[in-house]
C-alpha cells in the first residue's frame, strides 16, 4: 500500500498520483510536483489515501512544495507567452504549407519546452517547421498530434445536450463507446443523433450501458415465449432501463405490458418445466 495524493494538471485531466511526504496537503491546493516532463504546477484533486501497489506506477513521484504567488504568477505568464506562441506557430503553418491545425499551444512549468498540439489527417512532415520554432523560442519544441477527442476536450463547447462537453468539464480518461450500446439502448442509429461535437460516439452512452447491460442478461429476448399472471404469450418490446416488458397476449388479442418483476419467478417455474 502506498499513500498517495491526487494531482491533475489540467481541468478535468487525467488524475496522477504522488507521495505526499508529511506535508498538510488539501484538496484544491496548488503544488509543484517532479514528472517525467520535469517540473510542473498541478492542482490537488483527491486527498491522501493509501491504494495498492498495482494502481501506482513505480517509481513514486514526490510533491516538492506547496506552490507559492511567485509559481502562480509564472503559470500566468506561461500562459500569456502561450498564446503568443501560438500566434507564431499558426502563421508558420501557413508559411510551410502543411495540412495541419494547431489546437493548443503549453509551456512546461519550468520553461524547457513547449509542447504544441495539433490535429491532421494523416502524417505530416514538420521537420522543418520545428526548425523554425526552436530558432524563434530558443527552447526544446515538441509537436503532438492529438485525435479529435482530444480536441473537443481542449476547446470545449456545448453537446447536442445543451450542457457543457463531459469530456472538457469532468472526464479524466476516454472511455470506449461502441454502437452496440446505442442499439442496446433502443436509441437511433442516425450519426447525427449519436454524436458529439467530435463527430465520434456520445461519451454518455457509457454511463448508463452496464444497467442496460445487467437488464439485457436477466430478461427474455423479443419473440421468447413467457409466462405472465394472464397466461403465455410473447415478448413483443423491452424496456430495459424500467424492466417493462410489452408481451402479445393471444387470449386478449391485445399487447399487455408486465414489469419483469411480476414474471420473473413465472418465467423461472417455466423453464423448469421445460427442461
Amino acid at each position: 500500500m502506498y499513500k498517495v495524493v491526487g494531482v491533475r494538471f489540467k481541468k478535468a485531466g487525467k488524475l496522477y498520483y504522488f507521495d505526499p511526504l508529511d506535508m498538510p496537503v488539501e484538496v484544491g491546493n496548488y503544488v509543484i510536483v517532479e514528472t517525467a516532463r520535469g517540473i510542473e504546477y498541478g492542482k490537488v484533486a483527491s486527498r491522501s489515501n493509501e491504494i495498492d501497489d498495482e494502481d501506482v506506477v513505480l517509481p513514486l513521484k514526490k510533491i516538492i512544495r506547496l506552490a507559492d504567488e511567485n509559481d502562480r504568477e509564472l503559470v500566468r505568464e506561461n500562459q500569456q507567452e502561450a498564446e503568443q506562441a501560438f500566434d507564431v506557430c499558426a502563421e508558420k503553418i501557413i508559411e510551410h504549407r502543411l495540412d495541419m491545425r494547431l489546437v493548443d499551444v503549453e509551456y512546461t512549468f519550468d520553461r524547457n519546452k513547449i509542447v504544441f498540439y495539433f490535429t491532421a489527417e494523416g502524417r505530416v512532415d514538420f521537420r522543418s517547421l520545428v526548425k523554425d520554432l526552436a530558432s524563434i523560442f530558443r527552447t526544446r519544441i515538441e509537436l503532438r498530434q492529438i485525435g479529435v477527442r482530444d480536441e473537443a476536450k481542449m476547446l470545449g463547447g456545448i453537446g447536442p445536450c445543451g450542457r457543457m462537453l463531459c469530456c472538457s468539464t469532468f472526464l479524466g480518461d476516454f472511455e470506449p463507446v461502441s454502437i452496440k450500446m446505442a442499439k442496446d439502448q433502443n436509441l437511433s442509429l442516425n450519426p447525427s443523433k449519436i454524436s458529439g461535437l467530435c463527430g465520434r460516439l456520445m461519451c454518455c452512452l457509457k454511463y448508463e450501458n452496464d444497467e442496460y447491460e445487467e437488464a439485457k442478461a436477466q430478461m427474455p429476448d423479443i419473440g421468447t415465449q413467457v409466462a405472465t399472471p394472464d397466461g403465455i404469450g410473447k415478448v413483443v418490446g423491452l424496456n430495459l432501463l424500467e424492466r417493462v416488458l410489452q408481451v402479445n397476449m393471444p387470449a386478449f388479442e391485445r399487447v399487455l405490458e408486465y414489469a419483469w418483476s411480476e414474471i420473473e419467478d413465472l418465467q423461472k417455474e417455466m423453464a423448469q418445466l421445460t427442461k
